[in-house]
């Protein structure tokens, strides 16, 4: 027998080596990555980084919901118009009925009794808690000063309230700001002569709206 002398392509090289490593490796399914590991560590740390928690939140947990709020004028109701008579159904004068004059840009409705007929002054009365009657009288020609709005409120409650706290203590009368009654008889002026115009109904404002046993306000028709 003849002996063969090995040539230089049979003499194993660095990247030869290194080319049937990573050949062995993608039969294994492993890649790269497992070169040096074995398969089943390999399967055991890919399964330990999908498993699922072990405890889950329950469905009700409040997620943020983001809303864009915008700002909408206060619907009024199709039964209050300016001259309306209304009832007043809490507060202070609930039972009282004022005449309705105009919508404030808050949505509440600026009212008056008038005040030399029932006591009820200007005031703002928000309408989910007033009574609309069918009686009505026309104040068209009735003006009402665009200063009277919420700042005029707002200011005059704030001014009347610091008046009392920096007073005398034993004085429990609370004064109106001077601009308030002017406001007041301004209206009030204006407003008495269409009231005593119509028959009746300077008694009916000056009167308290009540219930008597066996009335019941569903079927009442105001």
């Amino acid at each position: 027998a003849c002996l063969r002398l090995a040539s230089p392509a049979d003499t194993p090289t660095l990247e030869s080596h290194f080319s049937s490593m990573v050949t062995t490796s993608h039969k294994r399914g492993t890649g790269l990555v497992g070169v040096g590991k074995k398969p089943a560590a390999v399967k055991a740390a890919a399964a330990k980084a999908t498993k699922p928690p072990r405890f889950y939140a329950p469905e009700d947990v409040p997620k943020p919901v983001y809303k864009k709020n915008t700002a909408r004028p206060t619907k009024l109701r199709s039964s209050i118009a300016p001259g309306t008579v209304l009832i007043l159904l809490a507060g202070r004068f609930k039972g009282k009925r004022v005449v309705f004059l105009k919508q404030l840009e808050s949505g509440l409705l600026l009212v008056s009794g008038p005040f030399t007929v029932n006591g009820v002054p200007l005031r703002r009365v928000a309408q989910s808690y007033v009574i609309a009657t069918s009686t009505k009288i026309d104040i068209s020609k009735v003006s009402v000063d665009a200063g009277l709005n919420d700042a005029f409120f707002k200011a005059a409650d704030k001014k009347a309230s610091k008046e009392f706290f920096e007073g005398d203590a034993e004085v429990t009368k609370k004064e109106l700001p001077a601009e308030v009654k002017a406001a007041q008889k301004k209206v009030d002026d204006q407003l008495m002569p269409l009231v005593e115009k119509v028959k009746d109904l300077k008694g009916y404002l000056a009167t308290r709206f009540t219930l008597s046993k066996g009335v019941y306000p569903h079927t009442l028709k105001f």
